[in-house]
């Protein structure tokens, strides 16, 4: 039988395809010290155009195969539920069923964006906002908007705004606090960035506080804690955050941000570790968590308050509620007199 032998050269000049677990091994470098494809590719001697074809699918396939077990959709009242009493029993605030905020992921401007994602920062950004529970861990995020916008432009876009108002999340029927009576709303806690409803407490203004008001800024900044050390955490352990993002498609910066957050909430599920986190000592006072000591991102707030036109009469009225329930006997903790001082 006659072979050509030109023919049988060319049928085996196919490389051997990339193992998964090197495949792998690339993305998780690159996310968690920011390193470049270039840089990438002298570690693992793969090529830099074969690193930046595979990085994304590694990266959507981690979403893909992590959301269902750490990041699952909660629309039952009983998941909610479970969330409020973890902030009640770790930061003493019933009702809340997270806290909300945003960062900036800093990027390269896209192609003929002109001044779209350049952020009041003076960088080109993308905005993650994120709902975080008690315990460091993200519910809910979200990285699609341009770096100019703020907080509450950002929020009041999302699908969770439009879920909560409509009364489709999924939140338990309004119950007295602990030792009341008056039924009173689950609701999320948020900065001056965000509107004042009944689903949203954000702190009084600073200015002209009186004692009470203190007093609930106080409770409130101390449960808000949480979004601010999630974010530190997060940031800490997957530094390719940090640095301007290197793909060309925005989709790509989105797959890397929402993979980094599924991968950190993994790691608070199997091996919760609260050494980087901010601590309290014997008397509360805080004590500074070693993300703080690093780099981290920068706050997607403008400096504008989310009040004024934003208030609302039945939002005003809860959080007055609120403020009065934390200086009565029912709601007080003993060391907050020791807060305001």
């Amino acid at each position: 039988m006659y072979y050509n032998s030109k023919f049988l050269q060319n049928a085996y000049v196919f490389r051997k395809p990339l193992e998964p677990g090197l495949k792998l091994a690339v993305t998780l470098r690159h996310m968690a010290t920011g390193a470049t494809f270039k840089q990438l590719m002298f570690s693992f001697r793969v090529a830099e155009n074969t690193i930046s074809r595979f990085v994304p699918k590694v990266l959507e396939a981690l979403i893909e195969t992590l959301k269902d077990e750490v990041m699952p959709p909660l629309v039952e009242p009983e998941h909610w539920k479970e969330v409020s009493d973890k902030f009640q029993a770790r930061w003493n605030f019933p009702h809340a069923c997270g806290a909300l905020d945003g960062k900036h992921i800093p990027i390269k401007a896209p192609p003929k964006s002109g001044s779209l994602y350049h952020n009041y920062k003076g960088f080109f950004s993308m905005i993650l906002l994120a709902l975080a529970d008690a315990e460091y861990k993200f519910i809910w995020a979200s990285v699609a908007e341009y770096g100019s916008a703020s907080d509450c432009q950002v929020f009041n876009e999302s699908d969770l705004r439009q879920l909560v108002e409509e009364g489709e999340l999924g939140f338990p029927d309004p119950e007295p606090l602990p030792g009341m009576t008056e039924n009173l709303p689950y609701f999320f806690l948020g900065d001056d960035a965000f509107p004042l409803r009944t689903w949203m407490m954000k702190p009084y203004s600073r200015t002209g506080l009186g004692h009470d008001e203190r007093i609930f800024n106080y409770r409130l900044s101390r449960a808000r804690r949480v979004v601010e050390n999630a974010f530190g955490i997060l940031a800490n352990r997957f530094r390719c955050l940090l640095t301007p993002c290197i793909y060309k498609k925005t989709e790509s910066i989105q797959s890397l941000v929402l993979a980094c957050v599924m991968l950190h909430n993994l790691l608070r599920i199997r091996n919760p570790d609260d050494t980087v986190a901010d601590q309290e000592d014997a008397i509360h006072n805080l004590i500074p968590g070693a993300w703080r000591d690093e780099p981290t991102l920068a706050d997607a707030n403008t400096g504008r308050r989310g009040g004024g036109n934003f208030d609302h009469n039945n939002g005003k009225s809860q959080r007055n509620y609120l403020m009065q329930y934390f200086v009565s006997d029912s709601g007080q903790v003993a060391w907050q007199e020791d807060m305001i001082v």
